[in-house]
């Protein structure tokens, strides 16, 4: 057994949030430098060009990437064999949060209730996904998401009889639909499996992937490469003004189902996907 106190889980959380709002991570660096050596169209060229001058000034003046610094989306491994100290889990993470973005001057864009609307001026609570695993260490992942791109999230309840091919027509309405409003060049994870909830975990969990990574599984790795050739081809490109770089990455992420069920979780992100992983 071996125990941690969750002022090591504050402390790791709060630099997560402003590091994750200040620096592109190295996989979404990878894909981006890639997308600028392919773009085909000189006005999407051109946009990525300026997008990739606004990532370095971010880096070099310390100021965010991007002004919506997002709600903060924590998933977190627990080995089996850690025991915390000195308080809750859930509320030390509240507070990596609350420390992260108010001493690291990010906007706060969390409200205390979807009707009400008022600012909780911390930018809390987290959205936090717990996971038991094996071992004695944690690992934590801090994915902050803004809400131009979650907004253009879909869950389809698809029938079994739609198969592959009804998986790969909800993606690409999915990102059709959203066209400009998730600032593309984006990443599009996808979740396929398990139920109504667990798709749409599951496609948020593919985004925190590396984004040049690749499925372990044969044909979610070919339906990964025909998605992205396709999405790539609408023509939506950087900004929505046209190009050839519309999708940096496509993550699929896929779970057993119920045998009368196909449901497929679709949530996109940005060119920014921010995400850092830690392991303590």
């Amino acid at each position: 057994m071996r125990t941690i106190n969750v002022d090591e889980i504050t402390k790791n959380i709060k630099e997560m949030c402003i590091e994750a709002n200040h620096y592109l991570s190295p996989d979404m660096q990878r894909v981006f430098d890639n997308a600028l050596k392919s773009e085909e169209s000189p006005l999407g060229h051109q946009i990525l060009d300026q997008l990739n001058e606004n990532l370095e000034i971010a880096k070099s003046d310390m100021i965010p990437i991007c002004q919506d610094t997002g709600m903060a989306v924590v998933f977190i491994k627990v080995g089996q064999e850690v025991h915390f100290e000195n308080g809750l889990l859930e509320d030390a993470i509240n507070e990596g949060v609350r420390q992260g973005y108010v001493d690291g001057y990010l906007r706060k864009s969390v409200v205390k209730d979807p009707i009400i609307r008022e600012n909780t001026k911390d930018n809390t609570p987290a959205i936090i996904h717990y996971e038991i695993v094996d071992g004695d260490k944690v690992t934590i992942t801090v994915a902050p998401k803004g809400f131009g791109s979650e907004n253009m999230s879909r869950v389809f309840m698809l029938k079994p009889a739609d198969g592959i091919e009804g998986v790969k027509n909800a993606v690409l309405q999915a990102v059709r639909d959203a066209g400009p409003n998730a600032c593309p060049p984006m990443v599009v994870g996808v979740g396929i499996g398990g139920t109504f909830e667990k798709c749409a975990i599951m496609a948020k969990k593919a985004l925190a992937r590396e984004a040049d990574s690749e499925s372990d599984i044969e044909y979610v790795r070919e339906l990964e490469k025909e998605l992205l050739e396709k999405i790539n081809k609408m023509g939506i490109g950087p900004g929505g003004l046209g190009g050839t770089q519309t999708a940096l990455a496509v993550n699929v992420e896929t779970y057993p189902t119920h045998i009368a069920g196909l449901p497929v979780g679709i949530n996109i992100c940005c060119h920014v996907n921010r995400h850092v992983t830690r392991t303590i």
